[in-house]
């Protein structure tokens, strides 16, 4: 049986366009004129609804196994279905025991079973001992790797130093998956909190000063160094400082394997904005200046920086210590896989971006870092049957029901947002439409 979803705008590689997208089974069977369309064909008149392929979430913390409590493949693919998202790549740092190994990316593997309302797949952690669990961890099926540079607030995850990093860059180069990396030294971070011993801590202007923008300058200008000796893939994640830009643009001139993302919170909030105590809005690194917003912006129109992600990082509501505002006693993290689409769209339409910018930089860029172009990021004949209906014009106010994951905290709340999915299809078949979810849960493990 085909079905026919007919749209004034369909996003497809060529540019949005209207037509009707022919779906038959899982697949996608062609973009057609009204005319072409079969005459026993189911029609769906979507109107003036956008059409756009299924969204990729590179940068989630679904937390499971081990801290469900936080978070879960449940309650995060859930959200993600309500946010037009249809593949989520789960970061290995939050759950218990971290994705290291090959066996903890099994239990990994295990929780996720019957829970997911979209796709997943999972990132292998580069930790300070690992080396030796690389190319088994690639050989099992993670996308990539991920490492953090400092301190990563959980004490299971270990940082990884320079050293160890050298050690384990030729298996990553070897296994050709890129290397995400959190990008900030704890030498510009530590000079920075001896400064700030008797400052007020519910002041965002004393958390902003401890996360200087020389800590990711730094770390950036050395990662792009050893891009350069082990020619690995390099990815930056949740970049906020647009002091690195034009060294990480002339890293990608001179032809190094480097691309770059940030997140809707850098897009979206600014410091000046901020209020004292206002800890749902902590995250690392921070979220700066208004002039330095406007500056990633311009990264994402010059196409330094690649895509937006969320870094869904929930926790336990007391842990962003609401109770205190105090920033230094607060879990760094910001939740936004319901609402990141409407977030984007939201400045888009403030900043004359287009659905095919907001569709470059949240399907079709994450699928490629990913490795999985082949079957997510675009409207094609003959790709999965997986898009987004998407009503570009109609606007509504954030509130605890729309969010969806397991705990309905947001800095987003009570915010009016433009850009509501209405219905997200995961293989020809709804997962999330109007408000409601499918009846069961049949999101699969992506593999390469």
């Amino acid at each position: 049986m085909a079905y026919a979803f007919l749209s004034k705008r369909i996003a497809t590689p060529q540019g949005t366009r209207p037509g009707a997208l022919l779906v038959e089974g899982e697949k996608i069977r062609a973009i057609c004129r009204h005319s072409e369309i079969p005459a026993d064909a189911i029609v769906h008149d979507c109107g003036n609804d956008a059409l756009l392929p299924g969204l990729v979430d590179t940068h989630v913390h679904i937390n499971q196994p081990g801290r469900t409590e936080w978070e879960g493949f449940r309650t995060a693919t859930r959200a993600a279905a309500a946010g037009g998202y249809t593949t989520l790549i789960d970061m290995p740092l939050n759950c218990l025991p971290e994705t290291t190994t090959v066996a903890a990316l099994e239990e990994k593997r295990s929780s996720a079973q019957g829970e997911c309302f979209v796709d997943w797949a999972a990132w292998g952690g580069a930790v300070a001992d690992n080396q030796q669990h690389i190319l088994p961890l690639a050989r099992a099926g993670v996308l990539g790797f991920k490492c953090f540079l400092i301190y990563p607030g959980c004490d299971g995850f270990t940082m990884i130093d320079q050293q160890q990093l050298e050690a384990a860059l030729p298996s990553i180069a070897e296994s050709g998956l890129p290397l995400l990396v959190h990008a900030e030294l704890a030498g510009p971070i530590d000079a920075a909190m001896r400064g700030l011993r008797d400052a007020d801590w519910r002041s965002y202007a004393t958390y902003l000063a401890s996360r200087p923008d020389q800590a990711e300058r730094e770390a950036i200008r050395l990662m792009i160094r050893l891009c350069r000796q082990y020619r690995f893939r390099l990815h930056i994640v949740h970049l906020s400082t647009s002091l690195a830009l034009e060294e990480l643009r002339a890293a990608r001139i001179e032809g190094l394997a480097i691309t770059v993302e940030t997140c809707p919170h850098y897009l979206h909030f600014a410091a000046e904005e901020i209020a004292d105590g206002a800890t749902l809005l902590k995250c690392a690194p921070p979220i700066r200046s208004k002039k330095n917003q406007q500056q990633l912006w311009q990264g994402l129109r010059d196409k330094t920086i690649d895509m937006i992600v969320t870094d869904h990082s929930p926790c336990l509501p007391a842990m962003k210590r609401e109770d205190t505002g105090r920033f230094d006693l607060a879990w760094g993290g910001i939740a936004s896989l319901s609402l990141a689409p409407s977030i984007i769209h939201t400045e888009c339409c403030r900043r004359g971006f287009t659905l095919d910018d907001l569709v470059r930089w949240m399907s079709s860029a994450p699928a490629a870092l990913a490795g999985i172009s082949h079957r997510e990021g675009a409207l094609e004949a003959g790709r999965d049957a997986t898009f987004v209906v998407f009503d570009a014009d109609a606007e509504f106010i954030v509130t605890p029901d729309k969010l969806h994951y397991r705990h309905a905290i947001s800095p987003y709340l009570n915010q009016t947002l433009r850009g509501v999915v209405k219905a997200t299809y995961l293989r020809g078949e709804a997962v999330y439409r109007e408000g409601s979810f499918a009846s069961r849960p049949f999101g699969r493990e992506v593999t390469l």
